[in-house]
């Protein structure tokens, strides 16, 4: 029964993915590889100087992800609210600054993986601190903000279901 549930769970999971464009999936996987330590992200994505110097920062901005997998606060507690929601506000403004996350579904699915089930609860209230930040552009900001559905903003609950679907580089086969 437990292997059918994870299954069904992977398989959702991957159905979703799959409902993201492909600079969403992308930048999901390249972010996986960076937060997760899975790959050198600069021989896999870097394809020119300028997503070179993205990476180099998204390594830096990442750092802080350690940290926050262990600190992540307890639903009923105000204790270490500030520091976890500051620094993951931080986080979640740089990736939305990127413009490569176009909705919270994406947001919400990345930062799953990077920051595990127990972050759940925290990260519609991050990503809302983060989309209305000024250094975001004002468009991107609405569209952004309108992308929380009321139902995410307002869940009376979370899954604690730990994500199964990491989404890894898939290299083109020559032709």
């Amino acid at each position: 029964m437990a292997t059918t549930n994870t299954a069904s769970l992977t398989i959702s999971e991957m159905r979703e993915f799959a409902n993201f464009d492909a600079a969403e999936q992308r930048y999901i996987r390249r972010s996986l590889d960076i937060g997760l330590g899975r790959e050198d992200a600069f021989k896999l994505w870097a394809r020119d100087a300028a997503e070179n110097a993205a990476i180099r920062s998204q390594y830096v901005t990442y750092q802080e992800l350690k940290t926050l997998r262990d600190s992540v606060p307890t639903e009923t507690g105000f204790d270490a609210i500030e520091v976890f929601i500051g620094k993951l506000t931080r986080i979640a403004a740089f990736d939305l600054g990127q413009e490569r996350l176009s909705c919270f579904s994406s947001f919400r699915f990345l930062y799953e993986r990077l920051l595990g089930a127990d972050a759940r609860p925290w990260l519609p209230s991050a990503f809302c601190a983060a989309a209305a930040l000024p250094q975001i552009r004002p468009g991107r900001r609405k569209m952004l903000l309108q992308s929380l559905s009321e139902a995410a903003a307002t869940a009376p609950g979370w899954s604690d279901a730990k994500p199964t679907f990491y989404p890894e580089f898939i290299e083109k086969e020559a032709a």
